[in-house]
């Protein structure tokens, strides 16, 4: 989960395979309640520099740690615009913009706040920034509790001039964080995590057609739910969430994801892989990850995949994608850049000590996701990502 949600009284999806906002409050309870969704889906550091609050430094540069900066909180969202490297952040609840030519320079560029909450929506969670139609569009959830919405900010100007926040329609109008705008086979699409009800039982993964940038059509469709035993180590709600679109070598869709709560170090990162052909909004089209991708438990990884060695609870990570579209996602071969949140190993895990972390993916061919008892093949064989510190 994000720092958003309501947390697990002790700190500390429906495929096979996947919050964490800069919350406020100091570690809780129970976080976010999905009502209980009835789809089964069986398919099978370096020191930290402070524990203060690293709650946004507003001149820092890269720390001697393994790819952390000095920019203290989570849910990074980084995209490319031509030289010019885009990140947004909510602070002072409101969202921040930075911009540098190099990654490793958003963490020293001035911040430059480009929207307040004068409309007291209530906590504001993980901006999603991307470029698109000519616009700077910055997709964000605010709300108190239940009450939790995604909202959208637009300016043709990186880091100034944002419109007010317009709330983006959902269908059904259920709490949702974490949404993100793609384009996948000439459609535009929206996906987020949210509730199948109107309590916090369950953080699931929706998707949606968008008609605008603020509106979506038809219903709304689950592509995963938290009920694999690996992300389920950690709950009180169960979470799938920080769901970010990306395309493969062989032009499939992958969802990567965040599982289990991101009060706790068990966070980590997983996989979900649209079938090639497959309906996006039909979920046994969907195959999960068997195991975390990216995070710092052995037992809890995939076969095949190792945990990290520098950092705890690596999650809600961003793709830096040119634009934020996906239609530019990087060939096979070399490494890519990225960038999550996490705490450095030997430092308490609490959300005041993550830290944005810059770090590299890769695909990783012929790799086998299986499930069991459902509808479809049990196997399906792909891409998948090894990331790295």
């Amino acid at each position: 989960m994000k720092k958003k949600r309501h947390v697990p009284a002790t700190m500390s999806s429906a495929t096979t395979g996947r919050g964490s906002r800069e919350r406020r409050r100091p570690m809780p309870r129970a976080r976010r309640i999905a009502g209980a969704a009835v789809l089964a889906i069986a398919l099978s550091a370096g020191p930290a520099l402070t524990t203060a609050e690293p709650a946004d430094a507003g001149t820092a540069k890269q720390s001697v740690a393994l790819g952390r900066t000095t920019l203290g909180g989570a849910d990074p969202s980084v995209i490319r615009v031509g030289n010019l490297y885009v990140a947004a952040k909510s602070v002072n609840g409101g969202i921040a913009v930075r911009t540098a030519t190099t990654l490793e320079g958003i963490a020293a560029a001035p911040r430059r706040q480009v929207w307040n909450d004068t409309g007291n929506l209530g906590e504001v969670w993980a901006p999603e920034i991307v470029y698109h139609n000519g616009r700077y569009r910055i997709y964000f959830a605010a709300g108190t509790g239940a009450a939790h919405r995604m909202y959208h900010i637009s300016s043709t100007t990186a880091d100034s001039g944002y419109s007010a926040a317009t709330k983006v329609a959902l269908p059904g109008d259920k709490w949702a964080i974490d949404g993100v705008p793609f384009t996948f086979n000439g459609q535009r699409w929206f996906v987020w995590s949210g509730w199948s009800g109107d309590t916090n039982v369950e953080q699931n993964l929706y998707i949606a057609r968008m008609s605008s940038p603020t509106t979506t059509t038809g219903g709304r469709y689950v592509i995963s739910q938290p009920r694999e035993s690996w992300e389920r180590v950690v709950g009180n709600p169960f979470i799938n969430e920080a769901p970010e679109p990306i395309l493969d070598p062989n032009g499939q869709l992958h969802i990567v994801y965040s599982a289990n709560g991101s009060w706790s170090s068990k966070y980590c990162l997983a996989d979900l892989r649209l079938r090639s052909g497959g309906d996006p909004t039909y979920v046994w089209d969907w195959y999960k990850s068997n195991g975390c991708l990216f995070g710092s438990y052995a037992a809890y990884m995939m076969n095949g995949w190792d945990p990290t060695l520098h950092v705890d609870g690596p999650g809600h990570h961003t793709f830096v994608l040119e634009r934020g579209d996906i239609a530019t996602s990087p060939p096979s071969g070399n490494r890519f850049p990225t960038m999550y949140h996490a705490v450095a190993k030997g430092t308490p895990y609490s959300w005041s000590n993550r830290y944005w972390y810059t770090g590299t993916a890769v695909w990783w061919s012929k790799t086998t996701y299986q499930r069991a008892n459902v509808p479809g093949a049990n196997t399906n064989v792909g891409y998948s990502l090894k990331f790295f510190e």
